[in-house]
């Protein structure tokens, strides 16, 4: 639908997130956000955006991996407008199903973390953690690094998420085979890592196992970690010593898309500095942008420059994940 087409008085039109504008019977500009984030962030997001631009949003919310193979579906006949938070990989290697758009905030964000041809853009990181429940282990008990996983002692003790369900619990597992040494000695520690956690189908249970107590400690990403402590649980995010991986989401225009003028509103307005703040209030979601004083913010989070940030063949990775999942699967079953 047109952002201008004219619709007669008194025709219903049922569209998910539509309103119609009641004085001319014009109907409100719409984009179609193809979408991996949580149910909590669009809430939050999307009734914004449309409260300041007057755009509905029509979310089409999936797994990454299932958003992205229906804009490979579509790309004759594009039914969305945007794809919102899917890793730097998925936007890299479909780049060509995009449309360039220089966002206002393009300076803001690291070069590292848009496209040159600014066919995608960095919107969030998310960082690699283990989460404690410190009612359950007092938090000086509690592990530094990731090597102190392995420790026999921690068996049955941290709730992970099946690499098999989750991209994250599956850069976690590949991050750390690096981190360990890489090849057959790398693989040989990941097995001693996943012989002590316990293996769970959602990351939504790994956050509640750790917040509620039933786990002293789970493998999972920063925000969750915040987003607990916040509510009240006793949860404290450990940034591992050893290092840890900061993963980029990030937002693009889909090519041919029906509402490009609306797609380019959003990509705009969602890096914005005060969005972004909006959004780790609400989310604990770290900014791409790095002008942000996170300290001052909810969560005291640390900054990039503070922590230990691992190297990471994410294509390498990506391209060998069928095979990986195989490799970590039987790793499972041997060490049930």
């Amino acid at each position: 639908m047109g952002i201008s087409a004219l619709k007669p008085l008194g025709l219903a039109l049922v569209v998910l997130g539509a309103v119609f504008a009641s004085s001319a019977g014009l109907a409100q500009p719409k984009v179609v956000i193809y979408s991996s984030n949580d149910d909590t962030l669009h809430k939050l997001v999307f009734t914004a955006f449309t409260k300041e631009t007057g755009i509905a949003v029509e979310p089409v919310t999936a797994g990454s991996g299932v958003v992205v193979k229906r804009i490979q579906t579509e790309k004759d006949r594009p039914g969305g407008d945007i794809v919102w938070g899917v890793s730097r990989s998925l936007l890299e290697t479909n780049k060509q199903l995009f449309a360039p758009y220089r966002s206002k905030h393009h300076e803001a964000i690291p070069p590292e973390l848009r496209d040159p041809a600014d066919l995608w853009i960095g919107t969030n990181l998310h960082l690699m953690v283990i989460l404690q429940n410190t009612k359950v282990l007092p938090e000086g008990q509690g592990p530094k690094a990731w090597a102190d996983l392995l420790d026999p002692k921690w068996k049955g003790k941290i709730a992970f998420t099946d690499p098999a369900n989750s991209g994250s619990a599956y850069t976690t597992i590949t991050m750390l085979v690096e981190l360990f040494g890489g090849g057959d000695a790398g693989w040989a520690k990941v097995k001693q890592l996943i012989a002590n956690t316990r293996v769970l189908n959602r990351s939504s249970l790994v956050f509640q196992g750790v917040g509620n107590g039933e786990y002293p400690l789970g493998i999972s990403l920063e925000y969750a970690g915040h987003v607990w402590a916040a509510g009240g649980a006793p949860v404290k995010t450990v940034y591992p010593a050893d290092g840890t991986l900061a993963q980029m989401e990030g937002v693009a225009i889909v090519k041919g898309g029906p509402n490009a003028e609306a797609a380019r509103a959003f990509v705009d307005y969602v890096n914005r500095k005060d969005v972004r703040e909006m959004i780790i209030k609400g989310t604990f979601r770290r900014p791409a942008r790095q002008d942000l004083d996170l300290a001052k913010l909810p969560g005291s989070m640390p900054a990039l420059s503070a922590l230990k940030l691992l190297p990471y063949k994410e294509e390498a990775w990506t391209a060998a994940r069928a095979a990986t999942l195989d490799k970590i699967k039987d790793m499972v079953q041997q060490t049930r």
